[in-house]
């Protein structure tokens, strides 16, 4: 089976930086059309300059808070290559958490941020797939849907409450969506990582040297990979070498959830 995504339409959120960039950069050089989606339009911007506009790569820059976003981001999508195969979700947020704070927001926040627009987006995506499958009048697949998770579902910190009981839910979304969509021939899978240099741990990192070699201690492989480490397994997911995975947590973290709990508020 190939793991070929050539000449499929993607669309990463989170893609101005980080691990979001490094997949979206990885499915354009495989050959793929890629609408990279961000709030930080001049990330994007900076990262991807002339190659948009030009080639198998486009830009968007919206607040996925908002439906109306979510809208403009699909219609984009499909003016600009037709139709849509693949959902990488990768917008993610990470803040801390005063877990005996009455007024901390940070649970609201994080839903709002992380989980509902990963749902929506993943709700009208899947309707255009399903569309798309009828146009065609074939029994093949009809698009994967990938989300970017994290150890924290299954590795609780209490600085980090509210971003552990938004990657957990994350992970649910993932196997109920996966049920729903797969009469529609749909795939739903996410990929849970940790030590992995994200945009949020290298900010965090810089500001707490020392978590570093906390990290690194504690990850059996003993080191932290780059984000260009994770794009193999998006892409595998992507792919039709995956073509009867569904509901699947993948975990890619060198081992560290093989150990104890690490002390550090990052993952």
């Amino acid at each position: 089976m190939s793991f070929s995504i050539s000449g499929k339409t993607a669309i990463v959120t989170g893609s101005a930086s980080g691990i979001g960039l490094a997949i979206g950069k990885q499915f354009a050089a495989a050959g793929a059309n890629v609408m990279f989606a961000d709030t930080d339009e001049k990330a994007l911007l900076s990262e991807l300059g002339a190659q948009a506009d030009e080639s198998n790569i486009r830009y968007f820059a919206g607040d996925l808070r908002e439906r109306l976003t979510i809208a403009n981001l699909l219609s984009a999508t499909i003016d600009a290559f037709d139709e849509v195969d693949i959902l990488v979700n990768g917008a993610r947020q990470v803040v801390p958490t005063d877990p005996l704070d009455p007024e901390d927001e940070s649970m609201e926040l994080l839903l709002n941020e992380t989980l509902l627009p990963t749902m929506r987006l993943s709700q009208q995506v899947a309707r255009r797939m399903i569309k798309q499958g009828e146009q065609r009048d074939s029994s093949g697949p009809n698009g994967a849907i990938i989300n970017l998770s994290s150890i924290a579902a299954r590795r609780s910190h209490p600085e980090l409450m509210a971003y552990c009981v938004a990657s957990a839910a994350l992970d649910q979304l993932t196997r109920s969506l996966s049920v729903s969509l797969a009469p529609h021939r749909i795939r739903v899978n996410s990929i849970a990582f940790g030590s992995v240099m994200s945009a949020s741990m290298q900010a965090t990192l810089k500001d707490n040297r020392a978590y570093r070699q906390d990290i690194e201690r504690h990850t059996p492989l003993g080191r932290i990979a780059s984000p260009s480490e994770l794009t193999e397994a998006a892409q595998f997911l992507a792919s039709d070498a995956a073509a009867f995975m569904t509901g699947q947590i993948v975990t890619l973290d060198g081992g560290r959830t093989l150990l104890d709990t690490v002390a550090v508020p990052v993952h």
